[in-house]
């Protein structure tokens, strides 16, 4: 069925939580682990519905966040989602806790009874006023970036059509566009303190009322993460800056004198090439239509897949005023649809939607198709895994989008790929940094900032700049608002990613049936399981990162 024409209806909370009620009611007079696992079953379609009907209400809401209607659903789910997420809870619990409990394990997987011994140390029905505080507040901050109104080159653009202007070929045009986006941020620099400021208090009450210290614990149930912790993530991010920066580092020399420069500075940070990074050739339209030719080379299974995506129109990419910054791929189950946002912009960013967002896409479709529903409850280390790996098998065809400039194009995404994994190492410090001490000033923060710049991006240079120059460049980073410690999981995919890259280039096939089968695997096993299972070698492991340096040494000589 096409996106546009999915019936929305809003969720009846009062209603789900009588269906709820019985269904437990149901389980706990089943007489075997068969009937309970037929309750199950039920339990599948209901919060299908549900979470159909809020994901719907949500695309809705971000493709234009001025529509009277849907911002009215976004909020009223921002109010209800922490109560129906405490129903499920309350329902899992009797699940995690049945008598017939092995032969249930035998239906659902073991990883799915320690995702449910997580979540209950995530959520407790006495957070529910604060989770709906907490909600208010990244609603506050998204409206706040995707209301952005920048007067810029006789145009009002919000933050993501800056984005031309900040990659431009002429580094002054870059200068006055930093300057004009630096002009937002410093602007409502207070706002965004305040909001940051709330949502680090209210997160550690939360994290305090369920017998916590602070809120890292809890950051880590809530991310799911559930075979490894804090000491595995300190571990890789070690190995990052002992092996990763300094590799990171030589590629941002190479670049520079690429650029003809003396030094780099911030407003160079996404430039790649003296003419300026290689822009796609084709309109929106032209751009799908090539996606559609190049999935359906790569193989059936992508083929079947991208044709789906495009028949039923589950792309919304077109860039607009009104509409939510950044992009995602979420899913809709009843309808066994995946669904690909995003803000084209005309830079090489749109071609990374076709390939990143539908790698996400990609591996939904697969996995939902497994009547498992857990099965389908991917960590997100994982998940990335299958996006950015997809960035790299599709490089093959890159002329379609980039013609005579696609050999720049994939020179400019490994170095991209590299450097990324100490920004995202540096996101993670941070966060835990701010976390463990909650009662730090706005203004410890910015420098706290400041400081790891150093560590994981010697180079970068903010100069004079009236914000970004003061440790604020973080607060672009929608992640650190919305979701704590999602960020660690893209450096951690893409060391697996960088992986694929070196086996692709040794064996295209065997590298994409090793893939395929990841996808495939979905969250049937944990994190560290599969990805040795499928022949990568996982991340925290000793050695890992010094060993995939050396591997990619001989791209960049």
């Amino acid at each position: 069925m096409k996106f546009k024409d999915m019936p929305y209806q809003r969720v009846d909370f009062d209603q789900v939580e009588k269906d709820m009620h019985a269904l437990m009611e149901e389980f706990d007079r089943a007489g075997s682990g068969e009937e309970q696992f037929r309750v199950h079953q039920k339990y599948y379609e209901l919060t299908d519905r549900v979470n159909t009907q809020m994901t719907i209400a949500n695309i809705r809401y971000d493709v234009d966040t001025t529509d009277e209607f849907y911002s009215g659903e976004h909020l009223y789910y921002n109010e209800k989602r922490p109560v129906y997420h405490n129903l499920a809870l309350e329902y899992e619990k009797r699940l995690y806790a049945s008598p017939y409990r092995d032969y249930l394990v035998s239906r659902i997987g073991p990883v799915a009874f320690k995702n449910m011994e997580i979540a209950q140390k995530a959520m407790d029905e006495r957070l529910i006023p604060l989770m709906q505080e907490e909600n208010a507040l990244t609603t506050a901050y998204n409206e706040l970036i995707a209301g952005a109104q920048i007067e810029f080159d006789g145009q009002v653009l919000n933050l993501s059509l800056m984005r031309p202007y900040l990659i431009h070929s002429d580094r002054s045009v870059r200068k006055a566009a930093y300057a004009k986006q630096a002009e937002f941020f410093s602007a409502n620099a207070e706002k965004l303190d305040e909001i940051y400021d709330k949502l680090v208090k209210n997160r550690t009450a939360q994290a305090r009322a369920m017998g916590y210290s602070n809120y890292v614990e809890l950051g880590y149930y809530r991310m799911g993460r559930n075979c490894y912790g804090k000491a595995e993530v300190e571990n890789f991010r070690k190995q990052i800056k002992a092996f990763f920066v300094p590799f990171a580092e030589k590629l941002h020399d190479r670049r520079r004198r690429r650029l003809g420069l003396d030094r780099l500075s911030y407003i160079d940070a996404s430039v790649y090439f003296k003419e300026g990074n290689p822009a796609p050739l084709g309109n929106p339209e032209e751009i799908l239509a090539a996606g559609q030719k190049m999935y359906g080379e790569l193989s059936p299974e992508t083929k079947e897949f991208y044709d789906f995506m495009t028949e039923n129109e589950l792309f919304d990419v077109l860039g607009r005023k009104t509409k939510k910054a950044g992009g995602y791929m979420t899913y809709m189950p009843v309808y066994h649809s995946p669904f690909v946002f995003a803000n084209f912009n005309g830079t090489s960013g749109d071609v990374d939607v076709i390939t990143h967002e539908c790698g996400h896409a990609f591996q939904g479709y697969l996995s939902g198709k497994d009547p498992v529903r857990e099965h389908s409850d991917i960590t997100m280390e994982t998940a990335e895994i299958h996006s950015m790996s997809m960035e790299f098998f599709t490089q093959k065809w890159m002329p379609l989008f980039f013609g005579h400039r696609a050999e720049d194009y994939i020179e400019m995404h490994l170095e991209d790929s590299a450097a990324f994994i100490p920004y995202g190492c540096m996101v993670d410090e941070f966060q835990h940094i701010v976390y463990e001490n909650p009662d730090m000033s706005p203004a410890q923060r910015h420098s706290a900032w400041l400081e790891l710049e150093k560590a994981y991006r010697p180079h970068q240079d903010y100069g004079d700049d009236i914000f970004f120059g003061k440790g604020g460049i973080w607060q672009r980073q929608q992640h650190i608002y919305n979701s704590p410690f999602y960020y660690i999981d893209y450096s951690l995919a893409q060391t697996c990613a960088l992986q694929y890259k070196v086996k692709m280039d040794e064996d295209f096939r065997a590298a994409w049936d090793s893939y395929l089968k990841l996808c495939k695997l979905s969250a049937s096993d944990f994190f560290t399981n599969m990805v040795e299972e499928v022949g990568l070698t996982c991340p925290f492991e000793e050695g890992c990162i010094k060993n995939i340096v050396e591997k990619l040494e001989k791209y960049v000589k």
